[in-house]
């Protein structure tokens, strides 16, 4: 989703007016974003009142969610990825495990569904009870799909073939971020989105670690491989360092973030499995008014 953030000195032909045009769909794009959930989260909250539905905490997570979007295709983030592979490397981090699990936290799909005119909110409301979207948004199905979406896109543009494209021109660029931002969103949506939306505990779980083993994967080949395995021109003054810096950068902060999120759900459901568990499951006293249960020698002795 950049096209600001493409290495200038690593494509030589790129076209000023076309990176002109992308960085201007950008903005386009978020501000569309923010006016249509803007304008959903207050016709919910003229219906409802101020913070139901869509708590305010929500609309602050989408509204930064949309700040750390532009946030990556300018300032120092843009400078850096135009250096080195670590600072390209850090863009993506931004939108992966930053933006994306912060526009997931918005819960955007009501608010969003709002702002359309109305024939096309019925369209869409039709779309949702439809068999095959039924099916698709089933909760394992669902993780199934976000976490595989996730792993194919992280590993299809980090290739060298990909990732060396997307360096040289601008419109590969702009769709390897577009697909980080979009899979982000969609693979966070089960474990921070609206309660009724989310995925199981133990489904999450299983998605976080699924999906994190393959990414660590990714990060220690790059960390670990004994020569650059990009072309040239999309590194720092040492390749080799920038390189292990930038599997660094995709290794450690994504294991981090996935591994507390799995933690906090895990806990989090054993919780609430000890506050709804029947007393008697406790090992406290029996309920009064009920007799326990006969030892095996009581039973002996009963039986003729």
């Amino acid at each position: 989703m950049s096209a600001l953030s493409v290495h200038q000195a690593h494509g030589p032909g790129q076209s000023p007016l076309a990176e002109s045009l992308l960085a201007m769909l950008v903005v386009v794009t978020v501000c569309l974003l923010a006016a249509g959930y803007g304008r959903g989260v207050q016709e919910l909250w003229s219906r409802r009142g101020a913070g139901h539905v869509v708590p305010r905490w929500r609309v602050a997570a989408f509204g930064a969610g949309l700040l750390v979007v532009l946030g990556t295709e300018h300032g120092p983030a843009h400078e850096m990825a135009e250096s080195s592979l670590a600072g390209h490397m850090a863009q993506h981090m931004l939108l992966l495990l930053v933006a994306g699990p912060l526009l997931a936290a918005g819960a955007a799909g009501l608010p969003l569904s709002m702002a359309v005119p109305l024939p096309l909110r019925r369209l869409l409301a039709r779309c949702r009870v439809a068999p095959p979207i039924r099916r698709l948004r089933h909760p394992g199905t669902y993780a199934l799909l976000a976490g595989g979406g996730q792993t194919v896109v992280l590993w299809f543009w980090h290739l060298p073939g990909p990732y060396a494209a997307a360096v040289d021109r601008p419109a590969v660029h702009a769709t390897e971020h577009l697909c980080f931002l979009v899979t982000a969103w969609l693979f966070w949506a089960p474990v921070l989105g609206s309660p009724r939306h989310r995925a199981p505990a133990p489904v999450t779980v299983l998605l976080l670690a699924g999906t994190m083993l393959p990414a660590s994967a990714l990060g220690a080949v790059l960390t670990f491989a004994p020569q650059p395995i990009y072309p040239r021109r999309v590194f720092g003054a040492d390749p080799l360092a920038d390189q292990q810096l930038a599997g660094l950068l995709m290794w450690a902060p994504m294991d981090l973030a996935v591994l507390v999120v799995a933690l906090t759900v895990f806990l989090g459901w054993l919780l609430r499995m000890d506050r709804d568990r029947p007393d008697g499951l406790r090992g406290g006293p029996p309920p009064a008014g009920t007799r326990p249960m006969a030892t095996t020698a009581e039973a002996e002795e009963v039986v003729p």
